[in-house]
């Protein structure tokens, strides 16, 4: 039997070979079947192949070793047009099995009275979390009023997912198909309450593991941004394993030897090389990127909102690949069609239906807007509302059951909108038939009795009341066992990731470095020779120099925690996909980190060590190293816990910083141990800072040049460790380091235990409450043709000439994305702009809108006949981004108001302003959810589609002559695509200039425009003309093409433009499309008609704006003060948290200093009243720097897009960010006057005790206003971390504690000017004992308290007032830089 070529592959016959080498390969294959089961199952002919596509000779290989280049060049050999070949490829695989009589695993899935229901908690007013709700919700866990209520989103459904079928679940949006999805995949949240029954060929999940038995595709895009396209794959496919297939490989290869079976040989390699577990790489993969058109992104890293990486489309597209890389069978598939053209789409999704009808794959998939082409790939479909299943069966009947209901689809509808839109209360009566009966309103459970009682509904019933007969399937498909890989191949998968993402993020590590050999060469030319001199003075200093040490490394483990945090969402993912255990993730994280610990420590061991002068003894060197190595490598291990326990930036920040406290007070040398209350000595014992001070002590005083005998009979070094409660003996060290070795045991068990047992931080959703809900639904949506609140604007013409964009790339070569485009968009005419994925669509209207941040744009741009001016077109224009990007802590209506207030004329009133919002939240079907918060995608607001709709109102409040709008469609279903899409033709009626980029378009929509841009990849015009009556124009262009196939009846003329214009089209052609385009008449014709446009347009006056912004600099304030105002308060996770966090910084010193400042007698009482002061100081003022990064940078990126659209002045915004955190900081200074003022026992005086209030204060907002300005002047969290820790350094270091003023080296005076904690210590101490006269002993010699000040600090009392000004000084200064930098910085990559 010869089997079938396709597009010049050759394949050898299996049983006769025909071709000219079939000698030679059937005399190689009788070579392969003589070696062992073991090597045969890994050996195949294999025809190695160069990048010209010329084939050498086949030759015996071992498939498990095959280079990158020859698995690329073979799959791209094998599969040339994706559709056509991979059936091809299906077929032969599915042949060869049933040849040698091997039945496929198959799984049938069934569900039988589902019903699932979520607790939900009721508030009185608006279920907004702000400040005062979070502080309501934690007191009412302890006094039981919570009030708790029931959801109900799956209502008993049933139904049956068959093999070698694909099935589509249609629904609009809050129906349940996500919960359906999840629940049939066995991965629904356990906090969930479920009833009912699910199982597969009848067995319940109790029997198998479901995780691994299915596969579940997301709607959220989750991925490490640093690893590539192919890499995410390999590193998917290797954890999946092989399955069956290996199993499988074995049994077809004995079979076949028994029947003298000669297979093909690229099919034989192709499973051989398909069937390999645990290898690094897989020629799955390289299948995979073909399917699903990510070849030419394969080695591009995927990225993220801060790095530059692959489009959102292609993002989709590799969360559908991360799960069908691997063996499974049953997936379940939730709208893997976002961001994806609907050739795209079509194209992935007949290769999963020839995947279900040839390999006897179950595939249930949730879609949005399936275009017709694509709607009819499935065999079977259910409908469903309101969490209810209104229709499951065969796909070719459902419209028929509808026409026996009393509704009939128009013809040039698309059936799926037909079908979300007669269920829908607002839509339905269009879609009824019967003209001799009055219409009413058909009711969701009316369609389901209906249902129930047909001729479908009865056989549904009747099959699940049957038991499922379990003999007629093979058990293979369930798979029983949690991990594909063996343990010790898990570690390894898991190291080889954990080394490369070190790799990817070297300029991290080398960047930290380079701050530690920095801040270590500061600190050892401050503390020069300190250790020459032996007394009890410069003893002090050494110890001061040894702690700014241990701080120094705590501090550099604090980045730890960010990048766990960041990474804690894909690994949770990967852990419910049971990839591996947490043990196989934790461990590489911590092993991989040992050499980082101890570069770091020796690097800083050997800057300091001898210049500040240490014990010179070579092996005290190395001891020093070595606790300092325990140390660090125990922080980081801390930190890597605190991230995996508490899983949000903010919280686990926060309680970084309170670890940072509590290792620090309790470590040995802000509090002596002798000075600590007994009862909290324990704190001592359990701080990894204690141990450390422990070893470095012991190690430097009992060294031989400390032995100096003193008048009480002991060594220097024994007098002074027992000043500070720290003389354990010499034996102590050892006993440290290995303290120190069981912290970092402790920590990393702690981390794989939190991964393990914590479940995934919960989502929070929106409630709206039923009664609402109701209205809502009754309400019927008046969408007027024209605006009632219609504003003037100024109608504009934009034409572009031989537009032309590069970029360059890392190599330095110039990338051409945009090639000689040229087109106009004109007033009252909607414009289409389309084209497969990549082929520059967004890229142009980035073009010319202005929006691109880099890269070289050429050609000619004009508004209204004038060359476009930047600035005035920003105010005219507005601009829908593809990425729906909003400041969380606003709701619906209130970000509307927002950009209402800051983008409408100063002369329109707040009335006809608050008018417009209104109309538009009425328009765009908003009303409903006006007044929910918007939220943070994927985690807790709207939905996705409420998102875009969102973003799409934001600009129509603005009143622009011109929009963009980049995917205006993309991610909604076909009815709210429709009330999208109606409101932007009101729009574009009214005079307006639209523009649309757009994927998926129905019939409906796709016709709704009067004009297309086509394009194709390298970013060149193919087509640019009017559409006509049901698309006649375009499609009559394409016609005229010779070879193109025609337009089939009832088809959708834009996925059939698609798909002819493909480049697989194209090369089946052999013709350049643009080129045949360039040199249409069309094209001749578009020319004259914009230069005449342009003419015309030039008789016009040119729009002149009288200023940059829309309001006066004063409103711009106000609006934006009114915004920062809201958000603050409405995020607890910011603000209750520091709250929380200088409670315990001022109990914890309160208890610790109880009553140290009532009586000074010796200098240590000073130095203990001094250390509470530094420790609130320094450790409030670093929690609030970590904690605003990350509400300053979730705000960043809102802030881009508003200052393109030139809402406000920069100075505007950050005036108004810089003032609102004015409140929060006085509360909390309040908070400390309030607390450490009367149990630590300062003097109470207005005078004193203003004092203090006032330098916390000034230092709260130095810190603050330092966070804010990192954010600004660095491209990402990590930098600004790491930034952040070199910060905390320095301003430890010249302070004036660890080495008071007047012993800094006079080459560093002017550092410890230009530190801020310097001065706020000087205020604290001096305005408290500054003018105290009473005598003290100190250091042996009595001295009255303001000369001791003076003389070992260098505070004057007379210099307060100086003092008070610099502390005013700094938060203005630090203020002004973040103004001046927001404004100046973008690093925005565009």
């Amino acid at each position: 039997m010869t089997m079938p070529q396709t597009d010049g592959v050759e394949f050898a016959s299996r049983n006769n070979l025909e071709n000219g080498d079939g000698d030679q390969v059937r005399s190689q294959w009788v070579a392969i079947e003589r070696s062992p089961t073991c090597k045969r199952i890994t050996t195949a002919l294999f025809c190695k192949r160069d990048e010209q596509g010329k084939r050498s000779q086949r030759r015996v290989m071992d498939v498990s070793k095959l280079e990158d280049l020859d698995r690329r060049l073979f799959i791209d050999e094998l599969i040339r047009h994706v559709e056509d070949d991979n059936r091809v490829l299906l077929q032969k695989i599915r042949t060869r099995t049933d040849e040698v009589g091997i039945d496929l695993p198959k799984i049938e899935v069934r569900f039988s009275d589902l019903f699932v229901e979520a607790e939900c908690e009721v508030v009185h007013g608006k279920p907004i979390p702000t400040l005062w709700n979070a502080i309501a919700s934690k007191l009412s866990r302890f006094t039981f009023s919570k009030q708790e209520d029931k959801i109900s989103i799956l209502k008993g459904v049933s139904g049956i997912i068959r093999p070698k079928r694909m099935t589509l679940l249609l629904g609009p949006p809050g129906c349940g198909k996500t919960t359906l999805l999840l629940a049939l995949s066995g991965r629904l949240d356990p906090s969930l309450k479920t009833r009912g029954e699910v199982s597969y060929n009848g067995h319940l999940f109790s029997e198998f593991v479901p995780e691994k038995t299915s596969s579940y595709v997301s709607q959220n895009d989750l991925h490490i941004p640093e690893l590539s396209v192919r890499e995410t794959l390999d590193f998917s496919g290797c954890f999946q394993g092989a399955g069956s297939r290996l199993e499988m490989m074995k049994e077809i290869s004995r079979r076949e030897k028994l029947k003298g079976i000669v297979p093909d040989p690229d099919i034989d390699a192709y499973m051989k090389a398909a069937s390999i577990e645990g290898s690094k790489t897989n020629l799955q993969t390289d299948y995979i990127l073909k399917i699903l058109g990510l070849t030419i992104c394969a080695d591009t890293r995927v990225g993220d909102a801060s790095r530059p990486g692959i489009s959102g489309g292609q993002k989709r597209r590799l969360t559908t690949g991360e799960m069908i890389v691997g063996p499974i069978k049953t997936l379940f598939m939730d709208e893997i069609s976002n961001g994806l053209d609907s050739s795209t789409t079509f194209q992935i999704l007949s290769c999963l239906q020839q995947f279900a009808r040839l390999s006897e794959g179950t595939i249930l998939v949730s879609l949005l807007q399936p275009a017709p082409e694509t709607f009819e790939l499935f065999d079977d479909l259910i409908l469903m509302g309101e969490g209810k299943i209104i229709y499951h069966g065969p796909r070719d009947f459902i419209c028929s059951f509808f026409e026996d209901c009393g509704f009939k689809c128009p013809q040039r509808k698309s059936v799926a909108e037909f079908l979300q839109e007669v269920i829908s209360r607002k839509d339905q009566e269009q879609y009824w038939c019967h003209r001799d009966k009055p219409y009413c309103y058909v009711s969701i459970d009316s369609f389901i009795e209906k249902f129930k009682k047909s001729d479908l509904g009865l056989q549904l019933q009747d099959e699940l009341s049957k038991t499922y007969d379990k003999s007629q399937t093979q058990k293979d498909g369930l798979c029983i066992r949690k991990y594909s890989l063996s343990n010790w191949d898990m570690f390894k998968a898991c190291s080889r990731r954990e080394f490369l993402l070190m790799k990817r993020n070297s300029f991290v590590y080398v960047f930290k470095s380079g701050l530690l050999i920095f801040i270590g060469s500061i600190a050892m030319t401050v503390y020069l020779r300190t250790g020459s001199t032996r007394d009890s003075l410069h003893a002090n200093y050494l110890l001061g120099s040894l702690f700014f040490s241990l701080i120094k490394l705590l501090a550099d483990g604090l980045p730890e925690l960010t990048l766990t945090v960041s990474r804690i969402a894909v690994f949770c993912k990967q852990k419910e996909l049971y990839f591996y255990p947490a043990w196989a993730y934790a461990i590489p994280s911590a092993i991989l980190k040992i050499p980082i610990s101890f570069l770091e420590s020796f690097l800083w061991t050997m800057l300091t060590y001898y210049v500040i002068g240490y014990s010179p003894e070579a092996g005290r060197f190395i001891r020093q190293v070595l606790i300092l190595f325990a140390l660090h490598l125990s922080c980081i291990s801390m930190f890597r816990a605190i991230g995996a326990v508490f899983r949000d930036f903010d919280v686990a920040t926060t309680i970084g910083s309170i670890s940072i406290v509590l290792l620090s007070v309790f470590g040995g040398f802000i509090v002596r141990k002798p000075s600590m209350p007994s009862w909290l000595e324990w704190g001592f014992w359990l701080s990894p800072l204690s141990y450390a001070e422990i070893g470095l002590t012991s190690n430097e005083f009992f060294a031989p040049m400390w032995r100096k005998m003193t008048s009480e009979n002991r060594t220097l070094g024994e007098q002074v460790l027992d000043a500070r409660g720290l003389n354990f003996g010499n034996q102590s060290y050892w006993n440290a380091f290995g303290a120190l070795i069981g912290f970092t045991l402790f920590f990393n068990t702690v981390f794989a235990l939190a991964l393990t047992f914590l479940k995934t931080s919960q989502r929070s959703r929106v409630i709206v409450s039923h009664d609402k809900n109701t209205q809502s639904s009754e309400k019927d949506s008046k969408i007027a043709s024209h605006s009632k609140n219609a504003l003037p604007f100024e109608p504009l013409t934009f034409t572009f000439q031989d537009v032309q964009y590069f970029i360059e790339t890392p190599q330095g070569k110039k990338l051409q994305l945009l090639s000689d485009v040229t087109g106009a968009f004109k007033p009252g005419v909607l414009t289409a702009l389309m084209g497969v994925s990549g082929a520059g669509k967004t890229t142009l209207l980035d073009v010319l809108s202005g929006r691109k941040t880099r890269g070289d744009i050429k050609g000619q741009i004009e508004v209204g006949g004038y060359v476009k001016v930047q600035d005035t077109f920003s105010r005219v224009s507005g601009y829908c981004e593809q990425f729906d990007i909003h400041s969380p802590n606003l709701t619906v209506q209130e970000s509307l108001k927002y950009s209402a207030w800051l983008r409408l004329p100063c002369n329109i009133s707040s009335e006809t302003k608050s008018a417009i919002v209104n109309e538009v939240l009425e328009t765009i079907e908003l009303e409903e959810i006006k007044d929910s918060l918007v939220g943070v995608p994927g985690i807790s607001g709207v939905t996705a589609e409420q998102r875009k709709r969102l973003t799409i109102a934001v600009e129509l409040v603005s009143n622009p002559s011109i929009i963009f709008m980049d995917e205006p469609t993309t991610g909604l279903d076909a009815r709210a695509a429709a009330i999208v899409m109606r409101a932007v033709k009101n729009i574009a009626e009214t005079g307006r200039t639209v523009v649309c980029t757009i994927h998926q378009p129905s019939i409906d929509i796709f016709e709704a425009f009067d004009e297309l841009i086509l394009m194709k990849n390298g970013g060149k015009i193919i087509y640019y003309g009017p559409l006509g009556q049901h698309s006649s124009k375009v499609i009559e262009y394409f016609m005229s093409i010779p070879g193109v196939p025609k337009l089939k009846e009832n088809s959708n003329p834009a996925t059939w433009i698609l798909d002819i214009t493909s480049k697989s089209s194209e090369d089946k052609l052999g013709v350049d499309l643009a080129h045949i385009y360039e040199e249409s008449t069309l094209f001749k014709e578009n020319k004259m008609v914009i230069e005449q446009t342009r003419c015309t347009s030039l008789g016009s006056e040119r729009l002149i704006l009288s200023s940059r912004y829309a309001q006066t600099s004063w409103e711009q304030f106000k609006a934006c003060l009114w915004k920062q105002h809201l958000s603050y308060w409405r995020n607890p996770s910011y603000n209750l948290t520091r709250i929380i966090f200088m409670c315990f910084t001022c109990m914890l010193c309160g208890i610790l200093f109880l009553q140290k400042a009532k009586e000074i007698n010796n200098q240590q009482d000073l130095f203990n009243v001094f250390g509470s002061m530094f420790t609130v100081v320094l450790f409030s003022g670093i929690n609030n720097c970590s904690t605003v990064i990350f509400c300053v940078a979730t705000e960043r990126n809102v802030f881009y897009r508003e200052r393109f659209s030139r809402m406000y002045n920069p100075w505007a915004y950050s005036l108004a960010q810089v003032l609102v955190e004015i409140p929060y900081s006085l509360f909390q200074s309040i908070i400390y006057v309030i607390i450490v003022y009367p149990m630590v026992g300062y003097h109470w005086s207005v005078y004193k005790v203003f004092w203090s209030f006032y330098s916390i204060f000034c230092s709260l907002l130095i810190f603050n206003y330092f966070g804010m300005l990192l954010v600004v002047v660095t491209p990402n969290v990590h930098i600004a971390f790491t930034l952040r820790s070199s910060f905390y350094a320095i301003v430890n270091l010249f302070a004036g504690y660890v080495m008071p003023k007047p012993n800094i080296p006079r080459w560093w005076i002017w550092m410890y000017y230009l530190s801020p904690t310097s001065w706020v210590l000087n205020g604290l101490l001096t305005s408290q004992y500054g003018d105290m006269e009473k005598e003290i002993l100190a250091f042996g010699e009595k001295k009255k308290v303001s000369a001791f000040l003076e003389d070992y600090f260098g505070y004057r009392y007379d210099s307060l007032a100086l003092v008070a000004v610099v502390l005013i000084a700094f938060p203005i200064l630090l203020a002004s830089l973040f103004a001046f930098f927001i404004g100046k910085l973008n690093f925005q990559k565009k």
